[in-house]
Parts: C-alpha cells; structure tokens; sequence
C-alpha cells in the first residue's frame, strides 16, 4: 500500500529534524560540549577547564547548542550553568557513549 501525501510529509519533516541534529552532533567541540553536559549540570569555567576550550569557541558552540534547544540555562550570580533539554538528544548521546567511549 502507497504512503499517503500526508504521511510523506510528514516523514519528511522528521527526516528534517533528524538531519539537524545530526548536523549540530557533526562537530567536534559541540559533541564534547553535549558529553561533558551529559554528566552533569555544568557552569562556563567547568566547560572550559574540563575540555580545554576557550572564548569564543567555546561560547559560539555554546551558542549554537541553545538555538537548537539541545541545551538549557541556569544563572546563579555571575554563573551560567547548563543541562540538556533534548530527550533525543540525551538518548542519541547515550548511544554514542555506549557505543565509541565505553571501550
């Protein structure tokens, strides 16, 4: 039986959410951001330190990881302290630790 216009658009569209978030997982320092924020909840210094990335690389992966709401903030004081927010996310994540740092 055919796909009906309404169903292929809709795989369509999950297709398109999936190639994003494929494409935001594609880079480096934004993988390591999501592992480190993994953990636990993590403040900017902590990012930093743990990772040895520094301004304003750090702050534009940052950046690009809030606009795609993968990660939420948190301030205390002068702090900005982050988590995931994506329940996709944290499953793809779990997966990939699993399956490349459980070695």
């Amino acid at each position: 039986m055919p796909i009906s216009k309404a169903e292929l658009k809709k795989m369509q569209s999950a297709a398109d959410d999936a190639c994003k978030l494929m494409k935001v997982l594609s880079n480096r320092d934004r993988m390591m951001l999501l592992c480190e924020i993994g953990q636990a909840e993590k403040c900017v210094g902590e990012l930093e330190a743990a990772l040895d990335l520094h301004q304003p690389t750090l702050s534009q992966q940052l950046t690009v990881l809030r606009k795609e709401k993968l990660v939420k903030t948190r301030r205390e004081g002068k702090q900005i302290y982050y988590t995931l927010s994506s329940e996709v996310a944290v499953a793809v994540m779990s997966l990939l630790y699993k399956h490349y740092c459980k070695k």
